[in-house]
């Protein structure tokens, strides 16, 4: 069968590498693609979010089988669109993708439902003063969030009743994520590690994969701005099997019941993103598709047909799909361009890529073929991904990796994974 994967990032090359390996794939197309997808997939040119280009493409090229990476498409409503068509598609409808969307439809959804998560309130843009007498109300640090999507960047978390304010005063007035932060979201900050459970719905059931820990600081130390995200690794030790219990029976099971109903079930990939508080499992954020770079982490620790898992999740059979998980550790270590998460230099060659062990998956985010050269083409350049028996010598092996590869202004964080030796 023929399959298509939709996004250009570190996870869509995961997704794809991962789906190479199923005997039931005949061909896998990337739209767009990057220059390390077109070593595994037949990259086309069609942007992302062009929903009527994709379905049109899949029509004319029999393609059995969509994957959506990035949540900019979902969002627009690419899953109604090919399902009208008639054509077979992983990921949530777009009312369901809502609860990335929308931060502020997803707080209303948690607390309609008793889904336990942080206190917060709301405002829009013409309620300024309003935001800014409620930061005034209570003691940082503070977590503020525009209501929109944002690339992952859209969340502050301010130590002072001033930055507190100046950021109330860049969304609204100053429009830095744009019509994004239009409204926005006022959060009580919650302690505790942060990790994500990945459940694959088909509307009514689900299984999980491996949960993993993503690293959002720019900075080691999680200091910095926050990012897309620097790396991950998985299964992540502070998901014990008792949490995960509670994250199941608390989260996940009312919030796919209350999603069906209100009217639109949940297929596709339900990210829980969870912070470990003295009063158990929260939820920080809910995505509508697989995280990134978690998945560069999780895609090679699933040993069952990623094919049949994406496809029963389309067609409502998860339900029957027999999952299994390797016993390994997977670290992945996120390669980017200095500056980022603001302004970068890009077009720089990446050389070394052919001294990485073979045994160790580069996943590439944000490169291009430019002269017949692979150069930077983004902010997050690469996933460097080793997978081992422990944690400790698996994340030595990913930074042996990392070292192998040189561009100018390469930067990475030294510390992923280190979390989880703790622990």
């Amino acid at each position: 069968m023929n399959v298509l994967v939709v996004g250009s990032g570190g996870r869509e090359h995961a997704i794809v590498w991962k789906l190479k390996q199923s005997p039931r794939v005949a061909k896998v197309y990337c739209a767009p693609g990057n220059a390390g997808i077109s070593v595994d997939a037949e990259c086309v040119q069609i942007k992302a979010d062009d929903i009527y280009g994709l379905a049109q493409f899949a029509q004319t090229n029999a393609v059995g089988l969509t994957v959506v990476g990035s949540e900019l498409p979902l969002v627009k409503g690419i899953v109604d669109l090919f399902e009208e068509r008639g054509l077979t598609i992983f990921g949530p409808s777009r009312a369901a993708a809502q609860v990335e969307g929308s931060k502020m439809f997803l707080k209303h959804f948690l607390k309609r439902h008793t889904i336990p998560t942080a206190n917060y309130e709301t405002f829009n843009q013409s309620e300024i003063e309003k935001a800014k007498r409620h930061v005034m109300n209570f003691l940082p640090p503070y977590v503020i969030k525009t209501d929109g999507l944002a690339a992952g960047k859209g969340v502050a978390i301010c130590q002072t009743k001033d930055e507190a304010l100046t950021t109330v005063s860049e969304y609204f007035q100053d429009k830095v994520f744009g019509d994004a932060g239009n409204n926005i979201v006022i959060e009580e900050f919650m302690e505790g590690e942060e990790a994500s459970v990945f459940a694959m719905c088909d509307g009514s059931d689900y299984v999980l994969l491996s949960p993993a820990q993503d690293h959002k600081r720019i900075g080691d130390g999680d200091t910095g701005k926050n990012t897309g995200g620097m790396g991950a690794y998985a299964p992540a030790p502070v998901v014990t099997k008792d949490i995960l219990g509670r994250v199941e029976r608390d989260i996940i099971k009312p919030t796919l019941e209350g999603m069906k109903a209100e009217g639109h079930p949940y297929k596709g990939c339900l990210y829980v993103g969870l912070m470990m508080t003295a009063a158990g499992p929260k939820v920080v954020e809910f995505n509508c598709r697989l995280g990134d770079p978690e998945t560069q982490a999780v895609m090679p620790l699933i040993d069952s047909d990623v094919f049949e898992l994406f496809h029963s999740c389309a067609t409502g059979t998860v339900g029957t799909y027999s999952l299994t998980m390797k016993r390994s550790s997977a670290v992945c270590i996120v390669i980017a361009s200095n500056g980022y998460p603001d302004e970068y230099a890009t077009g720089k060659t990446i050389d070394g890529l052919e001294h990485v062990a073979k045994d160790v998956v580069v996943f590439h985010a944000g490169s291009k073929i430019k002269n017949g050269k692979i150069v930077t083409a983004g902010g997050r350049v690469l996933g460097v991904t080793a997978l081992g028996d422990g944690l400790q010598s698996t994340i030595a092996r990913a930074y042996a990796a990392v070292k192998s590869i040189k561009f100018d202004g390469m930067y990475y964080r030294t510390d992923i994974g280190k979390k989880g030796l703790s622990l």
